[in-house]
């Protein structure tokens, strides 16, 4: 069974997760601007609609993810040598979502 609803939504800064939704249900966000929020929560539906997400399986929500990862990751194996080890971060790791 589902613990999770994912959905993808345009963070748009200030406001966008309150001090509010993070007491109440803790969003996660992960890259291509996917997020994850408790399914069943009532808290989380009325965030869902404040910032027009867009509900996704959890297949659909890892394919975007995937793409996003992979494309990061190809920017960071082209990079030189000498690039490489003056970035702080090293290069992305692959994301699997939860069930």
């Amino acid at each position: 069974m589902a613990t999770k609803t994912y959905i993808v939504a345009e963070n748009w800064g200030k406001g966008f997760i309150t001090n509010q939704d993070s007491a109440s249900f803790s969003p996660q966000g992960f890259p291509a601007n996917v997020w994850s929020v408790p399914v069943n929560n009532r808290q989380a539906n009325l965030w869902i609609a404040k910032v027009l997400g867009t509900v996704k399986t959890r297949a659909e929500a890892q394919a975007l993810v995937d793409a996003e990862v992979s494309a990061a990751q190809a920017a960071y194996d082209a990079l030189t040598e000498d690039q490489k080890a003056n970035r702080a971060a090293g290069r992305p790791a692959d994301i699997t979502l939860e069930e």
